[in-house]
């Protein structure tokens, strides 16, 4: 069986720069593992690859969905599985490169299969939203599916959404749809995450959070909204986005919205690596100690170790 790699790890840890170079050396395509990457027209506020490094290696899941279509980690994976049947027909190595927890969940523990949305859930819990506001659906999710809660970003208000139609819908907590192969060792994915010490993340994500001011994240919010498209899209309910949004709408001002943006960065950063802890089967690759070849090197060798093994 041919072995598939994934490259995990928090926002702004190198993971694509990593990825793009073991590609080239092994042969490998390259399938995104991000949420919103998939989407058109957010460029800049997604860290998408750049056109170098899309030139040099085949990507999947990059610029596939229009900004005011629905996706989920159950739609990703199958996309996936799709994607990776192709890679493996060229003989070449299928390389997942992301950071969005529950679509690296469901490429490693498979996600059991749940409920489409019910049109009049959701209407309800909108209505709900509309009166009450975020923190009045959070605090239901909370009494309702805590597990869930306690990892969820309290501000998102879809997947919050989300979660509560699957209860409502099956009287099952939303979390438990997330059991199935708890912690098993997937049988052909090598499973990696970048690291870097905590100062020297939180430096990175600094660095990255202005680059992308720099590079027009707030004229590309601008233009995206100058469309018509809705604040309130999925795809745009993205760290980032929300912040300039507040700015474009004067709740908030330009250093307000800075500040915002590499606060609720970091704790994304920190939400990915709680959770990637949770996998025993996970091999952290210190890109403070070791240079990239000799990451590539980790990798090559503990895949082929493993190959030998079987």
């Amino acid at each position: 069986m041919k072995q598939r790699i994934m490259i995990a790890g928090a926002t702004a840890s190198g993971k694509s720069s990593l990825a793009v170079a073991l590609a080239e050396q092994i042969g490998g395509e390259i399938i995104s593992v991000d949420s919103r990457q998939c989407y058109r027209q957010i460029n800049v506020g997604t860290a998408k690859p750049t056109q170098e490094q899309l030139d040099a290696v085949q990507h999947f899941n990059i610029s596939n969905l229009d900004l005011d279509e629905e996706d989920s980690a159950m739609q990703f994976h199958s996309r996936a599985e799709t994607w990776a049947d192709e890679i493996e027909s060229r003989g070449n190595t299928v390389i997942y490169c992301g950071g969005s927890t529950l679509h690296l969940q469901s490429l490693v523990r498979p996600l059991d299969d749940m409920p489409s949305s019910n049109r009049e859930n959701i209407k309800q819990l909108e209505a709900e939203l509309d009166q009450h506001g975020v923190d009045a659906l959070f605090k239901k999710l909370q009494q309702v599916d805590p597990e869930y809660a306690e990892k969820a970003d309290g501000t998102n208000h879809r997947r919050i959404i989300r979660a509560l139609d699957v209860w409502m819908q099956t009287g099952k907590p939303f979390s438990s749809y997330h059991t199935k192969n708890k912690f098993r060792q997937p049988d052909n994915i090598q499973v990696f995450a970048t690291h870097w010490p905590r100062k020297i993340l939180h430096q990175r994500i600094e660095e990255r959070c202005d680059e992308m001011i720099k590079n027009g994240l707030v004229e590309e919010t601008k233009s995206i909204l100058a469309k018509g498209y809705s604040p309130e899209l999925q795809a745009l309910q993205t760290v980032g986005y929300k912040q300039v949004i507040q700015y474009l709408n004067g709740e908030i001002d330009r250093e307000q919205m800075i500040k915002d943006f590499k606060t609720a960065t970091r704790r994304y950063a920190k939400r990915q690596i709680t959770w990637l802890r949770r996998w025993p089967f996970l091999t952290w690759l210190d890109c403070s100690k070791h240079s990239r070849s000799e990451l590539i090197e980790t990798i090559q060798h503990q895949v082929a170790a493993d190959v030998n093994k079987g």
